[in-house]
């Protein structure tokens, strides 16, 4: 066994918790619910819109129709210059009044389709969270077990260097290791972390 500073126990355990319950924070995945739900009534808004425009339109066809037909009456009666042109500046105001309501209908739906790829684009954002919070647990888990079989907690702060850990409940202490890869070979290392996790 390495010899190295005694530790709190109490105090190595009160920040293994605090580091799980930080890990463990789910305001990500709240903020992509949100989004989700923000994004899914604005499309239902869209799409009343997008109704409200549709009837608007077959009103406004059924009154170009109907001018059409007027002033088709109106020629055909012969009736006065004055009326037919009055007739014929209806027919063109709601000609351009049908254009208009097309347009915004168009405007619209674009804007469902992009609320679509944005719905589904946070519910793949959502997903691989989700994923990722399993894996994590996974590797809490894992790391846990390995903790209470072996009593050695690793140390992943340091990357140039093996070192964490070994925990002796009986004794309440716990005392650090560290090894340099440098001047051990892997085999070397594995034993002497092997003989102290059987101590």
């Amino acid at each position: 066994m390495v010899d190295g500073s005694n530790v709190d126990v109490e105090k190595l355990i009160s920040f293994s918790n605090d580091l799980v319950q930080f890990l463990k924070d789910d305001k990500d995945l709240s903020f992509l619910k949100q989004c989700l739900e923000q994004c899914n009534a604005l499309q239902s808004h869209s799409q009343s819109e997008h109704q409200a425009l549709q009837s608007s339109i077959q009103d406004y066809q059924g009154k170009i129709n109907a001018c059409k037909q007027r002033t088709t009456e109106a020629q055909s009666e012969a009736a006065a210059d004055a009326e037919i042109d009055k007739l014929q500046k209806e027919l063109e105001q709601e000609i351009q009044r049908e254009q208009l309501l097309r347009d915004e209908l168009r405007v619209i739906t674009d804007e469902i389709n992009d609320l679509d790829h944005e719905r589904a684009s946070i519910e793949e954002q959502r997903q691989l969270l989700k994923k990722l919070e399993q894996d994590q647990l996974r590797a809490e888990m894992k790391l846990s077990l390995y903790a209470s079989v072996t009593s050695i907690i690793p140390d992943f702060d340091n990357q140039t260097k093996i070192s964490g850990y070994i925990v002796e409940r009986d004794n309440k202490v716990v005392e650090n290791f560290e090894f340099d890869p440098s001047k051990l070979t892997s085999f070397d290392t594995c034993n002497s972390i092997w003989k102290m996790s059987n101590l």
